[in-house]
């Protein structure tokens, strides 16, 4: 398969690593310093672009590598609030391709399970309240993690009490407080809690390295490839 990279930092060349180790071409390599590689005939000739960016570059890279009529697979945070709703509606009925996931590593889509399944159990007990906390490295960007918000919002989608998440402390009981943590260069901790007067339930995953995360993403690049429209985890992998 013939893959492009977008962006060129540490998740990139992780990404490209495991792409050549499963046999695949990397045809194009687009970073900051020549963005007008977006219309050139290697550019066009990928079946999949990954793109590992910043927040307010995603959606126009987006936009660029459908006019090449490239597919994209990103893990991109932190654009979603803004073009989500456009992104969707250009998969599905402008017949673009988009796999995007907050987080591509096979032990958070297990864990989302995880996450969404213990909601439903705790949604009986009403005497257990809920909040989560996730810890990254200093230089990202968004926060909450994109990843946080995913998993934010299967709870919400199985615990009646919580109807919305909000940044650190709750003011109301319908509220999910996340607490974000910034430091030094930990690759990614998400942990959910259930707190009663008699105990206290957490479940947490812990990032090792980025090798899980860039295996998902050329793992989604596979999928990607003969597939059409607003693409995720969820399309991959059925649990």
């Amino acid at each position: 398969m013939k893959i492009a990279l977008i962006g060129y930092g540490k998740m990139g060349k992780e990404i490209e690593q495991i792409a050549l180790n499963r046999g695949h071409e990397i045809v194009s390599i687009i970073d900051l310093k020549n963005q007008e590689d977006f219309t050139s005939e290697a550019f066009k000739s990928a079946d999949v672009a990954i793109e590992f960016t910043a927040p307010t570059v995603a959606y126009n890279n987006y936009m660029k590598a459908f006019a090449a009529n490239v597919k994209v697979v990103s893990g991109s945070t932190g654009w979603m609030k803004e073009h989500g709703d456009e992104m969707k509606e250009l998969c599905e009925k402008g017949g673009k391709t988009l796999f995007w996931a907050s987080n591509f590593s096979l032990g958070v889509t297990i864990f989302s399970a995880v996450n969404n399944y213990l909601a439903k159990i705790m949604n009986q007990f009403p005497s257990y309240d809920v909040s989560m906390s996730e810890t990254h490295h200093v230089h990202k960007l968004d926060a909450p993690s994109g990843t946080a918000i995913t998993l934010a919002e299967g709870i919400l989608e199985n615990l009646d009490r919580k109807d919305s998440w909000v940044k650190e402390e709750a003011k109301a009981a319908n509220e999910l407080p996340i607490y974000s943590i910034r430091e030094g260069e930990v690759f990614g901790i998400h942990s959910i809690r259930y707190d009663s007067n008699a105990d206290s339930i957490t479940i947490t995953h812990d990032a090792k390295n980025r090798k899980g995360f860039a295996l998902g993403a050329v793992l989604a690049a596979e999928f990607t490839r003969d597939k059409q429209g607003f693409l995720g985890m969820n399309d991959l992998f059925k649990f």
